[in-house]
């Protein structure tokens, strides 16, 4: 195709508006669902700039860009309202256009306008194909932006000219790591590194990662562990005309992998052996030739004609039996009833892998090379081995180490997320209850951070025995930051337990001094005299009704946990603050 025809084949698109919209869904992993869509556009099916790439290496060539991109803009807004899409839309913007003489500011605003989209649901996506180098005049057309509601994306980070400087610069709400970092990162300890740096960066200047261009689960495995919430790529959703609604509909394939496994959600389906059972009036010859010919075969377990399990027979001793002098020619025609151990331990398979632990333990008998049953609905459906059970205790508690708070070990901010999500979604009345110490500092300050770490273990432990581990969740925000979620209706009485248990403990770590004034001296760098009370927490309480559930998201609810919070500590000494959320929204 000569430059005279893409010239042409570009005037005759942008004439005739003949651009197609396709979006691709941005989904939080955290709170399964969809943050939202990224426009893209697509030429005519049938012309050589149909590709994104020379459709738009052809405009800028041409000196159309700016106009190419307000036509992409326009169709992508049209069709966002058509579809009655939910969510953000991300709507890419190169630099070269909005630096370029003709740029006429507003006039996103009047599309959005024209189709009933609010700006607070536009996030302006910077795409850098080429250097930029007029930071000031970037930054005065992207505050234009902001001013009127729009937030503001950094596309490819790390594939850009200057886009660290961008990041630096403009101060995006959003960053988006390039695909080059993702690909194979399971594998490559050096993109994770730059990743883990991104990070920090965003963390710093409270911008949110997305990581885009994600195909592999073994990538999605690693960015999840590392804490990147926001995700998209091939692996969810490819790009589409009209996109999935539902997060649920694109993270199905991770319920085998939970990211965040805990003993209590784990079932056993991925322990489950679905070995064939035996008649309980099978003749012993032929389950020791099914044993023969399974050279990995170590127990089968035996049933009834109603299918209902009556018994187990384990390689080892069914050997055992028939070395016995003439036992071999004694049972071989016998029915395995009369081999089989009565003593097997069955569960269903919905069972929490934290109560199959606990009952395989409490089994003095249980030998790590052994079998039990799996049922469901009390029939018989599998196998599973004792020694699985534990390699994946053990794996559930590497998992959790990763995202436990190093001093205390309790979960910290990715399962207080994940928690609070999961509590919104089954729509349980509960009570999120952020606790703080009063005074913490001054005491560090005074005592040293080796005391102040016994505090905050002290006051992990009173959290944990005021917990039912069955219904209630206890973690470790940061610093001196707790949250509660109790599920018990008695959890008023919980709390005001936990604040005499923990001015109690308190008492050990002070000076005799301190204990009878009452209070804190210090001196400041004046050398004036200072008094701080005493060590005491700051309860900030949410009562969460079921009813207002679908109100919140989780970052919701722990910002309103965090505001009940500020208004106990404006009062002295142990306090106490609620907030109802059925007063809320009466």
């Amino acid at each position: 195709m000569t430059v005279t025809e893409q010239l042409s084949a570009l005037g005759h698109i942008l004439a005739h508006g003949d651009l197609h919209s396709v979006f691709q869904p941005i989904v939080s992993l955290s709170e399964r669902r969809i943050l939202g869509y990224e426009a893209l556009t697509r030429g005519p099916s049938n012309s050589p700039l149909h590709s994104p790439i020379n459709l738009f290496a052809v405009a800028r060539n041409a000196g159309r860009l700016g106009e190419l991109e307000v036509a992409c803009r326009k169709n992508a807004c049209r069709r966002f309202s058509e579809l009655q899409l939910q969510g953000k839309l991300f709507l890419n913007v190169s630099p070269d256009s909005l630096l370029e003489p003709g740029h006429q500011p507003g006039r996103t605003l009047q599309l959005l306008q024209a189709y009933g989209i609010p700006p607070s649901q536009v996030v302006i996506e910077l795409t850098e194909q080429s250097p930029t180098d007029d930071f000031t005049l970037l930054d005065t057309a992207l505050h234009h932006y902001r001013a009127m509601g729009f937030s503001i994306a950094l596309d490819d980070l790390g594939a850009g000219y200057s886009s660290l400087r961008l990041w630096s610069e403009l101060r995006p709400d959003y960053v988006k790591i390039d695909r080059h970092f993702i690909d194979g990162i399971h594998q490559d300890a050096v993109k994770r590194e730059f990743v883990g740096s991104i990070l920090k960066m965003a963390q710093a200047s409270r911008a949110q990662v997305i990581a885009e261009g994600i195909e592999l689960e073994e990538e999605l495995m690693v960015l999840a562990e590392m804490g990147i919430d926001l995700l998209q790529g091939y692996l969810l959703c490819r790009p589409q005309e009209q996109p999935p609604r539902d997060a649920r509909q694109l993270l199905p394939k991770l319920n085998g992998n939970a990211l965040i496994m805990n003993e209590e959600s784990s079932s056993l389906a991925a322990l489950l052996n679905e070995q064939p059972a035996v008649s309980q009036h099978t003749a012993i010859a032929e389950v020791l030739e099914a044993f023969r010919a399974q050279a990995n075969l170590n127990s089968l377990a035996v049933i009834d004609e109603h299918g209902q399990t009556v018994g187990i027979v384990n390689r080892q001793a069914l050997s055992e039996a028939l070395l016995k002098p003439f036992a071999a020619d004694l049972f071989a025609r016998k029915p395995i009833s009369r081999l089989m151990s009565n003593d097997f331990l069955a569960v269903e398979l919905n069972q929490s892998l934290q109560k199959v632990s606990r009952l395989l333990t409490s089994r003095a008998r249980q030998r790590i090379e052994e079998d039990f049953i799996i049922t469901q609905g009390g029939s018989y459906l599998g196998l599973g081995r004792v020694i699985d059970v534990l390699k994946l205790i053990t794996e559930l508690k590497i998992q959790q180490a990763r995202y436990a708070n190093p001093l205390t070990l309790l979960p910290g901010n990715v399962p207080i997320q994940q928690c609070l999500t999961r509590l919104l979604q089954q729509a349980r009345e509960a009570v999120i209850c952020y606790v703080d110490i009063d005074n913490f500092k001054p005491f560090n300050d005074l005592y040293g951070y080796a005391k102040g770490d016994e505090v905050l273990l002290s006051l992990a432990q009173c959290l944990s025995e005021r917990v039912d581990p069955a219904r209630d969740f206890v973690g470790h925000i940061g610093g001196d930051d707790f949250l509660l979620v109790l599920g018990s209706h008695d959890w008023r009485g919980r709390l005001n337990r936990l604040l005499e248990d923990f001015q109690s403990q308190c008492r050990r770590f002070y000076s005799d001094e301190h204990l009878q004034a009452g209070c804190l001296v210090a001196h400041s760098r004046q050398g004036q005299r200072q008094e701080f009370a005493l060590l005491s927490l700051s309860l900030g309480v949410v009562h969460l009704r079921p009813e207002q559930c679908a109100q919140f998201d989780a970052s919701q609810l722990a910002g309103l946990a965090s505001e009940a919070k500020r208004y106990a500590k404006a009062v002295p000494g142990y306090s106490l603050h609620i907030i109802d959320t059925q007063k809320l929204s009466a």
